[in-house]
């Protein structure tokens, strides 16, 4: 019972170490031929039809449009007050997959299910603790298309994506956008992982 009950606390802890990680990680990949001598300049977003089919998809592209913003300007961008002044248009798109996990039966293990009983008092009686944690697998991905505005040229494009266990989590969505600008202009390997320390 001693050795079950140990089992339980280092699972605890196991689990909440890995709730408690301060850093994000990413995997990103980026092509795309930007002039070496072009400044990140004005952009406006552009959506497809498909993206404001219903005022619901429009709103969802409107948030997406909330979190590229920090990372565009970071990477030297600013919004445009109006298209015309646009020099580069910037196309956002998004998608997550979730994949439901089947249950584990092992009491050894972290994600498991167990239990521990015993006797205790006159009376015959037992306690059982059961513990069955199998959160979905998660993928959450976003990318960034830059055409200029003129020329309709592509002059960038990347993605990110991160993978976890749990809920969709659309607070994670600011990272990714950081994570998929933060080598721009550059073409660095690809996939290759970048990870962040988010700020509290």
């Amino acid at each position: 019972m001693r050795a079950l009950l140990l089992t339980f606390v280092l699972s605890l802890g196991f689990l909440s170490g890995c709730a408690s990680l301060n850093t994000f990680s990413s995997q990103v990949s980026s092509h795309g031929t930007w002039p070496a001598d072009r400044q990140p300049g004005a952009y406006v977003f552009e959506r497809l039809p498909s993206q404001t089919a219903t005022p619901e998809l429009t709103q969802q592209q409107a948030a997406l449009e909330d979190a590229a913003r920090p990372a565009l300007q970071a990477a030297g961008f600013s919004e445009a007050a109006e298209p015309a002044l646009a020099a580069v248009v910037v196309q956002l798109a998004s998608q997550v997959q979730v994949e439901a996990r089947p249950p584990m039966d092992n009491f050894w293990y972290p994600y498991g299910a167990w239990g521990w009983g015993g006797f205790w008092g006159p009376g015959r009686g037992g306690v059982a603790l059961g513990l069955r944690l199998e959160p979905p697998y998660v993928q959450m991905e976003v990318s960034v298309l830059m055409r200029d505005r003129a020329s309709h040229t592509v002059l960038y494009e990347t993605r990110a994506r991160h993978d976890r266990l749990g809920a969709v989590d659309e607070r994670l969505y600011p990272l990714l956008f950081e994570a998929a600008l933060k080598d721009f202009p550059l073409v660095a390997v690809s996939p290759r992982t970048v990870t962040l320390t988010p700020q509290k």
